[in-house]
């Protein structure tokens, strides 16, 4: 499992799905979360949507953030579309402990290999929401990881560039040039708006790491969203940025729950750890596979529970 360690002053910024988490914290987390309530409120009213499970099965009880206990957040990015619910482009696993003032964030491959709970097949890990919504994504991903997801955050990817808009854009490190849906990125430091944002992020053909690092220029652009989104200057555009989060992020958290979280967890998330599944890749059958060995698999499903204390 390679990790990078999250550095505060180099605070990257990627895409897609990290508007989700950002959605997370910029609105459970932003300074500002108080002044705003009502306004939060709304937005969170229109986040929510209740999903039929009321806990994990990997838990006796609901965690409960309230009283500060370790949970897990798995974030989707998809592509929705009228009368398609689509597939998770993106799978990330974030564990957050407040007693250790850290959260874990670990990419999950989206043509990994695994078992599909609830339909009986082996499949990629991205197929499990296509067949069977947030639920079976949920279910598939704790089998994998065995540990307990206890929320979930969606973003539908073609609305987060109007997130990365709302918070006035952000900066990215980009590591080599390359082109992608008519953007040129040159290499070195970027302003990007939403459109250049999802396209950045997007890029995995032209990428020698092919998948791996277009997650790695997601992650960039989820940090760069909640940095931009608790900063001063997005008091003056709250209003954009909250319409913009409730009408493209859902999420089965609360409003009580975030502010719980804004509260009790703010600290964990000045020390953001990065991991990435490794694994290599396989065709069979003619489709190609991203295969996790079981030590790997295990090695990961340890880190994770120790940081979540189960």
């Amino acid at each position: 499992m390679r990790a990078d360690k999250h550095e505060k002053k180099k605070s990257r910024k990627g895409l897609k799905i990290f508007g989700i988490i950002a959605l997370l914290l910029v609105i459970a987390g932003g300074a500002y979360a108080y002044s705003l309530y009502d306004s939060i409120n709304d937005t969170a009213s229109e986040m929510h949507e209740k999903i039929d499970r009321e806990k994990s099965d990997k838990r006796e009880k609901k965690v409960s953030v309230e009283h500060k206990e370790p949970f897990s957040v798995l974030l989707l990015g998809v592509d929705e579309r009228e009368g398609d619910r689509g597939r998770s482009d993106t799978m990330i696993v974030l564990s957050v402990n407040p007693n250790e003032n850290s959260t874990k964030m670990v990419s999950i491959p989206r043509d990994t290999r695994v078992d599909i709970i609830g339909r009986g097949t082996v499949d990629k890990i991205n197929h499990a929401y296509a067949f069977g919504g947030v639920e079976m994504a949920m279910d598939t991903v704790e089998n994998f990881l065995d540990i307990p997801i206890d929320y979930y955050a969606k973003i539908n990817m073609e609305g987060f560039k109007d997130i990365v808009d709302a918070v006035g854009g952000v900066t990215v490190n980009n590591s080599f040039e390359f082109s992608q849906g008519g953007d040129q990125f040159a290499q070195g430091e970027l302003n990007l708006n939403g459109e250049e944002a999802l396209n950045y992020a997007r890029m995995r053909k032209s990428d020698p790491r092919g998948d791996f690092g277009r997650q790695d220029r997601q992650r960039q652009i989820i940090q760069a969203v909640i940095k931009e989104g608790a900063s001063i200057s997005s008091l003056w555009n709250y209003g954009d940025i909250f319409d913009a989060i409730g009408q493209n992020v859902k999420t089965n958290l609360t409003f009580d729950e975030m502010v719980d979280i804004q509260k009790n967890y703010k600290s964990a998330t000045s020390d953001i750890e990065q991991s990435q599944i490794a694994g290599s890749g396989t065709t069979i059958d003619g489709i190609y596979y991203f295969m996790v060995p079981q030590e790997e698999q295990t090695a990961v499903q340890q880190t994770l529970k120790d940081h979540l204390e189960i």
